[in-house]
């Protein structure tokens, strides 16, 4: 019997563990989609305690800790920072089989030098033992991401965003870059009037443009785009139920924009029609500046209104959508490439049901030019286990090029979730090990090796081209 979380954790021949020890898992991180907070890496600051770190804002644990019968007091409530972590290590036992038992000793392990098991016997003794690491000096946010050998992260920003924190961590001695991400969800969230004019009105005073025609919109958030560019940006992300490519005329967007900027709420083919054109002319921006656009689409989000009313988004109410986006999806991409204005793109599909979809879609409109312009995103979300990214590789790799994938990202808002890399090298390096041992692909070790090191960090350096 193998034991739990050993030094071949997940590496089931040794073909997986050469490649894993000898490749993977000496490659720099970067993390190229994450929400960490930008303010928290420019202040640099020590956490107070490990429920700060680890806890606040992960619905992922918050989502187990209500399945386990555990109040919102000791998620988003008013329980102090021990009963919190308390209750979250009595849930831990139960998470046997969903990632989060094994993301939870990995990160124990690695950050902390903790090598036993989290639950309510053993909550004190990790308590201590993490609050003690913490007070040292190389516990802070940019310690962190120095000890996991991160080259660079990229946060997820609004386009109002003043990008102060970014200025103050470039301009300090963070060893890893930190750029920002271009996030224009909010610029096109017509569906409701009443927020979308407050968004607007914002957007014309940091842009100093007065918005009153859609194409005022665009000039100004062409302003924003070009601030960011100024500071390193070479991504935009967007955060959609599904892709839009409805046909419009310049006209109908026009009455659209006059429409909602008098306080008027939009039918639901004219919601359709605006966010169509929106994302259109947001691809052509990033087109013309060299950037990659991400799309996240599938999620069915804030399916618990009363609780959304009470804590907000984010808090873990959102599940998997089942729209079927494939001929939109072909539409959008087809008219950006027919105007050549189609960049480099990443698609993240939440439903696993669409993997091949996105596998075969990338494929139409590859430009010959550069390797792997078109990405099928890794597994996200309820896909980052180990199941679901074997699942998005095996796909990808059945219907692609394995070999020019751009790898993993954390998704997150915690500074501990960096050993989700390592938990995808390690699921990466065994798909391989287990194809060799089973007479499936030659075992070329320089040619397996060079594979690894560029999935795992090598194609998103030459595909982002970070300065």
């Amino acid at each position: 019997m193998k034991p739990f979380l050993d030094n071949d954790f997940l590496l089931e021949t040794n073909t997986a563990k050469e490649l894993y020890s000898s490749s993977a898992v000496k490659m720099p991180i970067i993390d190229y989609h994450c929400h960490l907070s930008p303010k928290q890496i420019a202040e640099n600051k020590n956490f107070k305690n490990l429920t700060e770190l680890w806890l606040y804002g992960d619905h992922y644990k918050w989502r187990a800790m209500r399945t386990n019968g555990v109040s919102e007091k000791y998620c988003t409530g008013d329980a102090t920072d021990w009963e919190k972590f308390e209750a979250w290590a009595k849930t831990v036992p139960h998470t046997l089989r969903n990632p989060l038992y094994h993301w939870t000793h990995m990160e124990l392990k690695i950050f902390f030098g903790y090598n036993g098991i989290l639950n309510g016997d053993t909550a004190k003794e990790v308590w201590d033992l993490a609050n003690d690491k913490l007070k040292m000096n190389h516990f802070t946010p940019q310690g962190l991401l120095e000890m996991m050998n991160v080259e660079v992260v990229c946060t997820t920003d609004d386009p109002i965003d003043s990008l102060v924190y970014h200025k103050q961590i470039a301009a300090s001695t963070c060893k890893t870059k930190v750029f920002p991400t271009w996030r224009p969800d909010k610029a096109m969230a017509v569906e409701d009037a009443e927020a979308f004019n407050v968004y607007i009105d914002k957007l014309a005073a940091v842009s100093e443009i007065k918005i009153s025609t859609f194409n005022d919109l665009l000039n100004a958030l062409e302003v924003r785009h070009d601030f960011f560019a100024s500071l390193g940006c070479k991504l935009s992300d967007h955060g959609i139920e599904e892709f839009y490519a409805e046909h419009y005329t310049g006209e109908e967007i026009q009455t659209s924009f006059f429409k909602i900027r008098s306080g008027i709420e939009l039918d639901l083919l004219e919601i359709r029609k605006f966010k169509s054109a929106m994302l259109y002319e947001l691809g052509v921006m990033d087109n013309d500046k060299g950037w990659a656009q991400q799309f996240h689409y599938g999620a069915l989000r804030n399916n618990n209104t009363r609780l959304l009313s009470q804590l907000g988004p984010d808090t873990g109410f959102d599940s998997i959508h089942d729209v079927n986006g494939a001929a939109a999806m072909s539409k959008f991409l087809n008219r950006l490439d027919i105007e050549n204005k189609l960049t480099k793109t990443i698609i993240y599909n939440l439903n696993p049901s669409q993997n091949e979809v996105v596998a075969t879609m990338i494929g139409n409109f590859q430009d010959g030019i550069i390797p792997g312009k078109i990405q099928f995103g890794s597994g996200w979300w309820f896909l980052d286990q180990k199941i679901g990214m074997e699942n998005q590789m095996n796909a990808l790799s059945s219907l692609g090029l394995l070999s020019r994938f751009i790898g993993m990202l954390t998704d997150s808002r915690s500074f501990l979730s960096f050993p989700r890399h390592e938990y995808f090298r390690r699921i990466l390096c065994n798909l391989l090990g287990n194809d060799v041992e089973n007479g499936l692909i030659n075992k070329d070790m320089d040619l397996l090796n060079k594979m690894v090191q560029d999935i795992c960090y090598y194609n998103a350096k030459n595909y982002f081209n970070f300065n």
